[in-house]
């Protein structure tokens, strides 16, 4: 043979893709007669399978598919005596480094899985599927795939089905135990997987599995987060917390469940916290900078996109978080980044809340609506439930407003935030608004530091000229919690009602707590018009000037 098949075999056990794949070519197109497709074809589909790889690592998919189907055609040619299946020739990890000297026959179950792999890759999940239903003993790789590919499809019991047989095969694939409890599987039955084995034939004690339980509270925690009970998921996590300290993992997972249900603060640290153990990691940084953008924290904003932008500029994660950075100082960049994430990766979440609650801004809810819903089918949580309700009422679609706001309240009963919800269904009408107040108020029995409550209630005072009572309610839980958001509404109410001094000394609170708050910002310049006798909203002569300097935060932007 003109080129040695064991060298490509070598290249690719040390990573060298690219020479691999130029060697590949060199080999298929080998006029030597012991490479011809008559003389052997068997050997011809070893070295099409090896270029595949090349090309799968090189991310040149549509290629490598081709190449593979070549593989295939030449495998049918082999005689039936020479082509039993002992062993795969490789796998897309590690299978494919071995030494092409070692490997006896080829396994078209593995190249078929290959062919797949890359279909899954390319958001092809119609032709994965199809290419994989004639695998009949699948790996656990394989089922994995087959997992998510049904999954991906809306096939939900095919992907409970896989994902279980992954449980089966190794009780500890944690995306599989994550996948069933977001389907809606209990604990009880993900954990009953782990006890039977794959031939269904015998059983194995827990005790054998998970001797110390953790694997169990980690299945509960995942179900208490599936099913909305997040305080018995901050609980379990708090427990494993406590077994596995610095756990980048569950650190995670706690700020995320934190998040959710308004503990920004205490999620902020938890990832700040993260990124002390690990300052690489990329997983969930946008939730993280979205946490800091409401914080209007934007220094802290910004070093976490450079360093994101460092790690890696192409995941999801990261155009996430450049959309909440761009979102003061140009919406339409923001929303081009959010719609980026979605591109990327057309399965993450924080993409389309982010796209949603832009297109809210921009006062295109019927559009937000469905970013909104696409998040919701995708996995409902409070934000998706928040983001489609206040769509329904900003185009006037109340009754589906109020039927969202329901769903959400029956699957999270234990949630102040989606009483909250319905109330603000019911205060959209001048009809609805006594109902309004029993939930605000039912919420803040629920949840007396759920400030959003208050504020709402508050709010529901103005409307119905209650000035006084807005005050006293905003004034007597800011005795208990010194919060910025409780000194702007005040600041609000008192400059409404031409109290300016009393409206100031709020602003100037708000702003000592977080100088960085823009609502504060924003009306303490409004609130120093109006005493200087200029009308707030006289157009400012330097809004002329406003375009020059998008022009130069874009530069600076691209520097960064």
């Amino acid at each position: 043979m003109d080129v040695p098949k064991d060298q490509i075999a070598t290249l690719m056990e040390h990573g060298l893709y690219d020479s691999a794949e130029m060697l590949g070519c060199f080999l298929v197109s080998s006029s030597s007669s012991t490479l011809s497709a008559e003389a052997s074809p068997h050997l011809k589909a070893e070295t099409l399978i090896l270029l595949g790889d090349a090309l799968f690592h090189q991310r040149e998919y549509r290629r490598a598919i081709h190449t593979y189907k070549q593989a295939l055609h030449h495998c049918a040619r082999v005689p039936k005596q020479s082509s039993g299946i002992s062993r795969s020739s490789l796998s897309l990890s590690t299978r494919s480094s071995v030494n092409a000297s070692s490997v006896s026959a080829i396994n078209e179950n593995e190249v078929r899985f290959k062919i797949a792999s890359s279909h899954f890759a390319l958001s092809e999940t119609k032709a994965a599927i199809a290419e994989m239903e004639s695998v009949k003993t699948r790996s656990l790789e394989m089922n994995i795939l087959m997992a998510k590919l049904h999954r991906n499809s809306g096939y939900n019991r095919g992907a409970i089905a896989f994902y279980k047989e992954c449980l089966r095969q190794c009780p500890y694939v944690l995306e599989a135990i994550i996948g069933l409890a977001e389907l809606g599987a209990t604990a009880k039955d993900i954990i009953s997987a782990f006890t039977q084995t794959s031939s269904r034939s015998t059983k194995v004690s827990l005790d054998q599995i998970d001797p110390t339980r953790w694997l169990q509270r980690y299945v509960e925690a995942q179900c208490c987060v599936a099913s909305h009970a997040y305080k018995g998921a901050l609980e379990l996590f708090a427990e494993l917390s406590q077994r596995f300290p610095n756990n980048v993992h569950l650190l995670t997972e706690t700020a995320k469940v934190e998040a959710i249900i308004g503990k920004n603060d205490e999620a902020i640290m938890r990832f700040e916290k993260v990124r002390s153990i690990d300052p690489y990691t990329l997983t969930c940084m946008d939730e993280y900078a979205m946490l800091l953008q409401m914080k209007c924290d934007y220094s802290r904003l910004n070093k976490l996109v450079h360093d994101l932008l460092s790690i890696d500029h192409t995941r999801a994660e990261v155009f996430v978080a450049l959309s909440v950075l761009w979102e003061r100082k140009d919406p339409r960049t923001a929303l081009s980044y959010a719609e980026k994430s979605i591109r990327v990766d057309e399965r993450h979440i924080p993409g389309y809340i982010v796209k949603g609650n832009f297109l809210l801004l921009a006062k295109r809810p019927e559009a937000a609506a469905i970013a909104f819903r696409a998040a919701q089918n995708l996995r409902s949580d409070l934000r998706s439930y928040q983001g489609l309700v206040h769509s329904y009422l900003a185009f006037g679609k109340t009754k589906e407003a109020l039927y969202t706001a329901r769903e959400a309240m029956n699957a999270m009963p234990q949630s102040a935030k989606a009483l909250k919800l319905v109330g603000d269904v019911h205060a959209n009408t001048s009809s609805g608004r006594e109902k309004a107040k029993k939930f605000y108020e039912s919420a803040l029995r629920l949840e007396p530091g759920y400030l959003g409550a208050a504020i709402a209630l508050a709010d529901l005072h103005l409307m119905e000229g209650r000035n006084g009572d807005a005050v006293s309610l905003l004034e007597r839980y800011l005795k208990d919690w010194a919060d910025e958001s409780l000194h702007v509404k005040l600041a609000q109410v008192f400059a409404a009602t031409n109290m300016l001094q009393d409206s100031l000394s709020h602003y100037q609170a708000a702003l000592r707590i977080n100088p960085q708050n823009e609502a504060a910002k924003k009306g303490l310049d409004r609130l120093e018009k109006q005493m200087k006798g200029i009308d707030p909203d006289a157009a400012d002569e330097n809004d002329e000037n406003d375009v020059e300097d998008v022009d130069g935060d874009t530069e600076e932007a691209e520097l960064m």
